[in-house]
């Protein structure tokens, strides 16, 4: 196949890349940093970049500024707009291609989900964040960012082109520079479970990530498709499990006024911690997809065995993708 991933340069960018391109695939990377072995875009206006779109079997669209930043109105600004206008723009390449892409994957985000921790959100009873009595006002932010990111997919005119929304959870790989390598750290310098614990938080390997992203393009399904796995976890068991697959034994609570100031610190914001995603994929779950690794226990022995023998690329069979 030939597969075009805006904002490809990013930690899941890498991962798929790296997947595709073992596979035999032909993988153009578009990124707004011009130093990026990749093709120059500007994530806003059409450009020569286009022309890739053309004929091109699959899109990824993962272009998006980082969110582990503090969200001072500089940022916000920038988290927002460069989602949507990003896919604003690739939506308009694929509306005037001669030869449209088949199968449009825009990311989006399990943060979308309302902040809960009495039952599971899925796409059929899912209730979308923001305003939510037991969350803090400045949490509305990153859901009205995920809402408008997906109003700009559903407003493209693609009618050749079939679209799915990833509404992915934290995808927990070996690389440096992804979330397992954040919470990792933590462990290793004694941190156990961040305010009460109490917070769900919702994962998936990236075996399965890679896995999935493959399944749905052998799979007719649109709209929104949470990717994550089936079995999210409070914090403090997440941690936990964590400590015992490094085989830490320290263990020292994080209050919220000491996350607030390690927060300030580290320029990120509490709520990519606190917030409790209790995200399940029903969809994924419905037709038929199988996960290698449903439960964070094995997931994190996987990933610590392959972080002390050195070897960040997880070896994802390969998947029919076509």
């Amino acid at each position: 196949m030939k597969i075009v991933i805006p904002g490809g340069t990013g930690h899941l960018g890498r991962i798929l890349t790296s997947a595709f391109r073992r596979r035999g695939d032909d993988v153009v990377v578009l990124s707004r940093n011009v130093e990026a072995p990749a093709r120059l875009w500007d994530g806003r206006t059409l450009g020569a970049w286009a022309a890739e779109i053309d004929g091109a079997d699959l899109v990824i669209n993962l272009a998006g500024r980082s969110v582990d930043c503090r969200y001072g109105p500089k940022e916000r600004e920038e988290i927002l707009r460069s989602r949507v206008d990003s896919t604003r723009v690739v939506g308009e390449a694929i509306a005037r291609a001669r030869r449209p892409p088949a199968l449009w994957l825009q990311a989006a985000t399990a943060t979308i989900y309302s902040h809960r921790y009495d039952a599971p959100n899925d796409e059929y009873l899912g209730v979308f964040g923001g305003d939510e009595p037991n969350a803090p006002e400045e949490w509305n932010f990153s859901v009205d960012v995920a809402k408008a990111w997906e109003r700009a997919i559903d407003e493209a005119d693609t009618p050749c082109t079939r679209r799915v929304k990833l509404r992915t959870a934290m995808v927990m790989s070996a690389e440096r520079g992804g979330a397992f390598h954040a919470l990792l750290r933590q462990v290793r310098l004694g941190v156990g479970r961040f305010g009460d614990g109490r917070q769900y938080m919702s994962w998936i390997h990236e075996r399965d990530f890679v896995r999935a992203i493959g399944w749905l393009v052998e799979n007719d399904l649109e709209g929104g498709v949470n990717l994550t796995s089936p079995h999210p976890i409070p914090n403090d068991e997440f941690m936990r499990e964590l400590r015992e697959a490094w085989g830490s034994h320290v263990a020292l609570p994080v209050s919220g006024v000491v996350l607030d100031a390690g927060a300030m610190l580290a320029r990120t914001e509490t709520e990519l911690v606190l917030k409790s995603r209790r995200v399940v994929p029903a969809r994924l779950l419905e037709y038929g997809f199988t996960f290698d690794y449903p439960r964070w226990h094995d997931a994190a022995r996987e990933l610590c065995a392959r972080w002390k023998g050195g070897v960040p690329t997880c070896d994802v069979q390969a998947v029919p993708l076509w």
